[in-house]
């Protein structure tokens, strides 16, 4: 194990979820109810499937899937596209 990827990437993702919508949301859902485990659990097994998924078509260890098929740019729109349309579904089903 390459501890120093490791502990640069946990202090990324660690400093870029701080204030970050995912933690505005778990703090919603802890607020409105009484069974804090839940909302823990969801919240981890959440964020731990979306690092799954960005790794495994992502990384170089699975040939960086979306790379293949995708230029950089491409990337870049869809994911702008996706981030506005979930805001969209958040404000208007919420």
């Amino acid at each position: 194990m390459d501890w120093k990827v490791f502990a640069t990437t946990f202090g990324t993702i660690f400093v870029a979820e701080l204030g970050d919508k995912t933690q505005f949301a778990a703090v919603a859902a802890s607020a409105g109810t009484s069974s804090k485990i839940s909302v823990l659990l969801g919240v981890v097994l959440a964020l731990s499937l979306a690092g799954v998924l960005g790794v495994a078509f992502g990384g170089v260890a699975f040939g960086g899937v979306l790379g293949q098929w995708l230029s950089p740019d491409s990337m870049k729109w869809i994911s702008g596209i996706l981030f506005i349309a979930v805001g969209g579904w958040i404000l208007a089903f919420t």
